[in-house]
């Protein structure tokens, strides 16, 4: 027996938010989410609601499995991905509502996503499955396809990964700005000191263009090849790459926005992790197929 339209409609908008953060913690894009959630819509409307004990549940299997898909497909693909990948950036501005996706979620930090997106795809889903929506590993086991005991071993490699990494976790908002503007101040200013200082010794930018713009398309590592690659960047574009820069959240930390020109210099968003109070971790996104969504 299958409800009126409009009262499946509204239960099933209780748990959107949800699903598609789900989504986009499994794919990375907020198209591929949103499209999941949309197909498991559909399916629900041809489904007989008696036949489904716990909306929540269903849902959620559903959404992961058809991520599972678009995240098998998408493993192919990024091997001949040009430079780093990133997930889409989350934008949007500093002091607005930054979402129900986002608020106050530390693991859409761009630092864990970057880790998380690493991952073979059956560990990752395994991982924000049973660690991030409590789902039971007898039904991440059924959605892989696999034993109970593989899908726990799925997940403990993946928790393993993420602690080995150790991406550095939030820090409050006001020392975000205080890092923030030290950093872009020193960078306006060609000091390569002061820069030096201002960033962690194991500093990392990582640049995603694919291919479609100009960033650093290897990791640029270490304290010293950080500071000159971003004054190398103001020495190649000048001061107006700054000029008009506006401050964002970007997965709920402080980022920047740089619409670039008609030249040289591309519409960009860029976000830092913090770690001992200094600059640890800078993710340059440039790739126009991931800020479609971004109003420069």
């Amino acid at each position: 027996m299958r409800p009126d339209t409009s009262t499946l409609a509204a239960e099933f908008d209780r748990h959107r938010s949800r699903l598609i953060g789900l989504g986009y913690r499994l794919t990375g894009r907020l198209a591929d989410a949103e499209d999941a959630v949309q197909d498991a819509w559909l399916r629900l409307t041809d489904t007989d609601h008696d036949e489904i004990r716990d909306l929540g549940g269903w849902l959620t299997t559903v959404v992961s499995r058809l991520c599972l898909d678009r995240m098998r497909s998408a493993a192919v693909r990024r091997e001949s991905y040009v430079g780093p990948w990133l997930p889409e950036p989350l934008v949007s501005a500093v002091d607005s509502d930054p979402g129900d996706i986002v608020a106050g979620q530390a693991d859409l930090r761009m630092a864990a996503m970057r880790v998380l997106h690493e991952l073979p795809p059956d560990q990752r889903l395994a991982l924000v499955l049973h660690d991030g929506f409590e789902v039971p590993f007898a039904e991440i086991a059924e959605v892989l396809g696999c034993s109970v005991p593989t899908a726990r071993q799925h997940a403990s490699r993946a928790r393993r990964a993420m602690v080995d990494a150790a991406p550095p976790e939030r820090v409050p908002l006001p020392e975000q700005q205080r890092v923030l503007e030290d950093f872009l101040t020193a960078v306006a200013a060609k000091d390569l000191a002061a820069l030096t200082r201002l960033l962690h010794p194991s500093a990392t930018v990582y640049g995603d263009s694919g291919g479609k713009a100009r960033t650093a398309r290897r990791p640029v590592v270490g304290a010293d090849k950080v500071a000159r690659f971003a004054v190398g960047l103001i020495d190649k574009y000048g001061a107006e790459l700054l000029g008009a820069a506006r401050p964002v959240l970007v997965n709920g930390d402080l980022g920047v926005m740089l619409p670039g020109d008609d030249a040289e210099v591309a519409p960009r968003v860029f976000t830092l992790a913090v770690r001992d109070g200094r600059t640890a971790e800078v993710f340059d996104i440039v790739n126009p197929d991931k800020l479609t969504r971004v109003e420069f």
